[in-house]
């Protein structure tokens, strides 16, 4: 069967797309050798390919070709190919030069050729240029359309002009252009990016006058301007005129009120508005339960903190590594290491592996208190286990920081404690996982509260004797070591079981 037209112009529109021009152009003379007349459409995907290519220049040799075929001229596509081709390698002044071909030729420019140049300015950062073209444009019988606006308004918002982009918006009357939601939506983040809340104010003003209903993310928007200035009483009015509207939140939505919640120290909402959410049918996922979590953790409440685990467990969410990172946080604030490092236990059960980060933490947790042997140890299993290492070099702050600065927070200022922005889907642990994670985390008041590291390090201290039995270091032991805040000899206590 012998290929046709249709076939040709398709594998050459093909190769063109890719910025393969060498391919399309041997496609091109194969189907002129076939004794097919290739038409101004197929010139057209041409110099497309030419442009992709980044060698708009070449367009020349396709005008030439053009010429000989007869009846095939360049018509308006032809020449909007040539201005975005020449717009794409910014070069605007080549591209005026082909407008000016194109009025040469007989024919006007129309709002695509503005648009593309507008465009190029505003991406080059000279969006008064963009609009100042409005003028050129009804000087030739052209009116801007929602695409010319839009393009204007985003090319002051890219400059951080954010007030150049309200005032056009008010042009727009003017103009007889519509603004539409995603218009009001850029404008509102980029107040909220400011902290400008009577610009907000302003533009969700200007969207009642247009008739212009917001949407989700224009409440989420602005519930996260109130929520960053601490006015979470605002911030919950816009989440309840949200759903008053008929508008259901998405977990964005109630992740901003949650870490607002967190950030104003008041846990016990954030708690309250993830059993709303769970109660209205949505479904909370790791992050806004880690959310919670870090609000108790911040507050000192660590009993609380583990009663949200425990629900997240039940609700069939697995904890990832910044929910155990973020209980380890909380218990090296409340002074109990012996708890932080109890959690890489429950983190084998849910099969998360620690990072070097994690180990971080319960070191740090470990030193707070004074005993430095303890930070040591922990230390041993990520650098060498025999390695002794100084007091001050053992941990280095700073790059404690540099570590896990989204987990951690110093002693002054507990609530720059970030809520963690890397999280795994919500995979459903097995139900075995969650029960032992349940009970070791539950059962706090046991008599025995057993070291899971030192059981499974081979690392101990100077002066340990060792039994015919695994050593296990009890919590009313380390406890006793604690008050001692460091005081501590070359040996340490090593308490067998029977």
């Amino acid at each position: 069967m012998k290929p046709d037209s249709i076939f040709f112009n398709a594998v050459i529109n093909a190769f063109s797309e890719c910025g393969n021009i060498e391919a399309a152009m041997e496609t091109f003379w194969k189907m002129k050798e076939s004794g097919l007349k290739p038409t101004t459409s197929t010139y057209n995907t041409l110099i497309k390919g030419y442009g992709i290519a980044g060698k708009p220049e070449e367009y020349l040799k396709l005008v030439d070709l053009m010429s000989q075929e007869g009846n095939v001229k360049p018509n308006l596509r032809t020449y909007n190919v040539l201005v975005r081709a020449w717009c794409k390698k910014k070069n605007v002044t080549e591209a005026w030069n082909v407008v000016n071909q194109m009025i040469g030729s007989g024919m006007q420019p129309d709002v695509v050729t503005y648009n593309t140049i507008a465009t190029a300015y505003s991406q080059n950062e000279e969006t008064d240029r963009a609009e100042g073209m409005i003028l050129e444009m009804q000087k030739n019988g052209l009116q801007p359309n929602e695409r010319t606006c839009g393009i204007i308004i985003n090319g002051y918002l890219k400059e951080g002009r954010i007030k150049e982009a309200l005032r056009f918006v008010y042009r727009m009357k003017e103009l007889g252009v519509h603004p539409n939601l995603v218009m009001f939506n850029s404008l509102i983040k980029g107040f909220v990016d400011v902290m400008d809340r009577d610009g907000v104010d302003e533009v969700l003003s200007l969207m009642e006058e247009f008739r212009v209903k917001p949407d989700v993310i224009t409440f989420s928007t602005t519930m996260n301007a109130w929520s960053s200035a601490g006015f979470m009483g605002k911030c919950r009015e816009i989440f309840d005129d949200m759903v008053t509207a008929g508008i259901q939140p998405d977990i964005h939505a109630y992740s901003i009120l949650a870490k607002g919640y967190v950030r104003a120290q008041e846990p016990e909402n954030a708690e309250e508005l993830l059993k709303s959410m769970i109660k209205s049918g949505s479904h909370p996922n790791v992050v806004i339960f880690t959310t919670v979590i870090s609000g108790w953790c911040s507050a000192g409440r660590m009993d609380n903190a583990i009663k949200i685990f425990d629900e997240m467990c039940e609700y069939g969410i697995s904890p990832n590594l910044k929910t155990f990172e973020t209980l380890i946080w909380g218990y090296s604030e409340a002074k109990q290491p012996w708890k932080a490092e109890e959690l890489l236990r429950v983190m084998e059960e849910f099969e998360v592996q620690p990072d070097k980060s994690t180990i971080f933490l319960i070191a740090e947790a470990w030193r707070a208190t004074g005993l430095t042997k303890e930070a040591n140890r922990i230390l041993g299993t990520v650098h060498n286990k025999e390695q002794k290492i100084e007091t001050t070099k053992e941990i280095p702050i700073d790059g404690l920081e540099r570590l896990y600065q989204k987990q951690t927070a110093t002693a002054s200022h507990p609530n720059l404690l970030q809520i963690p922005s890397v999280a795994t889907s919500d995979q459903k642990g097995s139900a075995l996982s969650l029960r032992k994670g349940r009970m070791v985390l539950r059962d706090a008041d046991f008599p025995l509260e057993c070291s899971w590291f030192a059981t499974k390090s081979m690392y101990l201290p100077l002066g340990c004797k060792f039994g015919a039995r695994c050593p296990i270091v009890c919590r009313s032991q380390c406890q006793g070591l604690l008050g001692m805040y460091g005081q501590l000899t070359h040996s340490c206590t090593v308490v067998f079981l029977n």
